[in-house]
């Protein structure tokens, strides 16, 4: 089971990712821009992802994704740490909440951040 130690050091591994403390929990930001925040005493994860996309993986998986009530107006999904499935599911999803926040040269230069690169 994934934990906060494996947040971090995934959050960290990708391009230009920054660890900020606000709110007094640290959060992950990508060029200035957050995509990762280690809330709930570090059991779980919010992430960036798409209101409509959310909205599904709330549905489908309640035991593993949740909207907060705070968050709710947000393009922003939590993700309970314990019902990962691994490390590579962890690293899927930050990578993804990643890409959102990435600008345009970083993606462009890193099409698959998280993954090791093809050559």
């Amino acid at each position: 089971m994934p934990d906060a130690h494996d947040v971090r050091r995934i959050a960290l591994s990708l391009p230009e990712t920054t660890e900020k403390t606000a709110w007094s929990m640290p959060t992950f930001r990508v060029a200035g821009k957050m995509f990762a925040t280690l809330p709930e005493n570090e059991t779980s994860i919010a992430v960036r992802c798409p209101k409509e996309e959310r909205d599904e993986l709330a549905l489908a998986e309640p035991g593993k994704f949740w909207i907060a009530a705070h968050e709710a107006n947000f393009a922003w999904v939590r993700v309970r740490l314990a019902a990962l499935e691994d490390e590579g599911e962890l690293r899927d999803i930050l990578a993804d909440s990643w890409r959102q926040a990435a600008p345009p040269r970083l993606l462009d230069s890193h099409p698959e951040p998280g993954h090791p690169a093809a050559g």
